[in-house]
């Protein structure tokens, strides 16, 4: 009989939650890492992406590594940017915020990086970026006041939830749909696979 595997996600995301739910995964613990997200100066988007979700996962394996309950776990932790160019867009907290970064996109094409970050029971550390471009269209200023009033801005890297009203916005996506939601899922099940977490596990029925 094999060992009850357990996987600790670094993170509060409701969204990442959902996601490793619809893959048949079910964390053991959610271990939120409440870390300044801060960007240095100059710093890529894809680099922060790196950087965050690897402190998050460090952090966490901090907490847990003299824990005889947890020490056996792998965590998993990711970090989304949103990014013109090189000009990255904060998760917006004031409407504000969300309305300067609405006008950005409208019209154009922005990158979505994610940082997935594995820690595995040995302290193993494995860490793949993702990147998804996603190209809004033109947003009327109708559109953008109908979608502050909606509230689901708030909190989003970018303003905007892609699963949900701003799921309209998109004329075109080219790459991951799930990163941009917040958990690239092929990525992430491969990780996880690689390091012998068994993916399969909550697939069966009963």
């Amino acid at each position: 009989m094999p060992l009850r595997q357990k996987l600790i996600l670094a993170s509060g995301s409701p969204r990442r939650l959902d996601l490793l739910k619809q893959a048949g995964i079910e964390p053991a613990r959610l271990m939120p890492m409440d870390l300044d997200e801060t960007p240095a100066k100059s710093e890529h988007p894809r680099s922060l992406a790196r950087r965050l979700s690897a402190d998050k996962a460090k952090a966490a394996y901090a907490e847990i590594r003299k824990d005889l309950t947890w020490r056996d776990s792998h965590i998993l932790a990711a970090d989304t940017v949103v990014a013109v160019g090189r000009r990255i867009l904060p998760k917006a907290e004031y409407i504000e915020e969300a309305s300067s970064a609405l006008q950005l996109l409208s019209g154009r094409s922005h990158w979505v990086f994610t940082g997935v970050c594995l820690i595995t029971p040995d302290g193993k550390l494995r860490q793949k970026i993702v990147e998804t471009k996603v190209r809004f269209k033109r947003l009327s200023g109708y559109d953008i006041e109908c979608y502050l009033a909606s509230g689901q801005w708030r909190g989003k890297a970018g303003a905007y939830a892609i699963q949900g009203i701003a799921g309209t916005f998109v004329q075109k996506l080219v790459g991951s749909y799930t990163n941009v939601v917040g958990l690239p899922l092929f990525e992430t099940l491969q990780m996880l696979s690689g390091e012998g977490y068994d993916v399969h596990t909550g697939w069966t029925e009963g």
